[in-house]
């Protein structure tokens, strides 16, 4: 026991004995730098800086880019590509099957061994992969109806019982006998209106002029933009007395009527009115006897 008390002691004399680090200039021996330690000091020094190397390079691998250089590491991108490509790869793969098999079908029709009318890529598609009920995309009598009905309603984008709705009084642009009134069904998508030649026609309401020409099928035509999304729309003029960009009043006029057509053989006024971008029957806003 005494024998491994001694040594015990002896052990830590030497752990604590202190030292002295010299640093000496060899040509003059004057003494640069010194530093007193001892074994302990130095066996702590070193320990703490290797965990603390150690805890800087697992950051570093574990929390930063940097890891990326180091073989057998992969960046996460390239992780994200991968398994995008894993998904494309193996749709096209299933692609490639069925084409392969439609391929092979092909062959046996060919010699003979299958008929055609029996033939489609679907059919190569096992059944309990094809989850589609047919009887639920077949269309009832109602649904029939109904597509249809609409079908009819959206023939010309129109809507002939469709009552928009105007915040403002609209006058009448001529006093006269209507000829051929509004019919969506028919497609005439204006009301005709007999007029005397040199009749004037006026501005339904304020607005501005966003077209004033002549044009070969209606003569000169005029248009004027409203508020509230409203178009008003002049055909058949024998000439017009306002430019496009001028603003115009209620009343004002902006036209005389006669016959400047290739297609009328007499003086008439084909008026239109659209809303919102939608025609609608003037009749149902303007009194035009």
């Amino acid at each position: 026991m005494t024998k491994k008390r001694k040594k015990r002691q002896i052990l830590l004399k030497k752990l604590f004995n202190k030292r002295r680090l010299v640093i000496l200039n060899e040509d003059t021996f004057e003494e640069t730098f010194s530093l007193k330690l001892n074994l302990m000091n130095v066996f702590v020094v070193v320990t703490l800086s290797a965990i603390f190397l150690i805890s800087i390079t697992t950051y570093i691998i574990a929390f930063t880019p940097l890891r990326e250089y180091i073989p057998g590491y992969a960046s996460t991108r390239l992780k994200k590509d991968a398994t995008n490509l894993a998904i494309k790869s193996d749709s096209l793969q299933k692609k490639v099957d069925v084409s392969n098999l439609y391929i092979a079908s092909i062959k046996k029709v060919l010699t003979g061994d299958l008929e055609y009318a029996k033939l489609n890529k679907d059919s190569l598609i096992p059944a309990e992969k094809q989850n589609l009920d047919e009887k639920s995309l077949t269309a009832s009598d109602v649904e029939k109806e109904l597509r249809n009905k609409v079908i009819q309603e959206d023939k010309f984008n129109v809507f002939e019982n469709a009552k928009p709705k105007v915040n403002f009084v609209l006058f009448s642009p001529a006093q006269g006998t209507i000829i051929e009134n509004y019919s969506a069904k028919n497609n005439f998508l204006a009301v005709k209106i007999a007029l005397v030649d040199n009749t004037p026609i006026k501005s339904v309401a304020s607005g501005t002029i966003i077209f004033s020409e002549w044009t070969p099928s209606y003569g000169y035509v005029v248009i004027i933009e409203h508020q509230e999304g409203i178009l008003s729309v002049y055909k058949n003029a024998a000439s017009v007395t306002k430019e496009q960009g001028d603003t115009v009043k209620s009343g004002e006029v902006i036209a005389l009527a006669g016959n400047s057509s290739n297609t009328e053989k007499s003086s008439t006024l084909r008026f239109e009115l659209w809303k919102d971008g939608f025609p609608i029957n003037p009749t149902q806003f303007i009194n035009f006897q």
